[in-house]
């Protein structure tokens, strides 16, 4: 994998920003970088509406249970 360089301002941002949201700084500068690409891809769709969605992916499934009938 390719190094990459990154300003130390940006590096500071998402450290706090990671974690605020319980992301590593890498996780943090993809979340953003996906963020951005799907806001650039999707431009009728409000960011709060984006955001909401990646947040809803998150959230684990086992807090679901199986409902049986009967």
């Amino acid at each position: 994998m390719p190094t990459v360089k990154l300003s130390g301002d940006l590096v500071n941002q998402a450290k706090c920003c990671g974690r605020a949201n319980g992301r590593s700084v890498p996780e943090q500068i993809e979340y953003w970088s996906k963020m951005a690409r799907t806001c650039e891809d999707n431009p009728d769709l409000p960011y709060e509406f984006i955001r909401n969605i990646f947040e809803a992916m998150e959230e684990p499934d086992s807090e679901a249970t199986e409902y049986k009938f009967g």
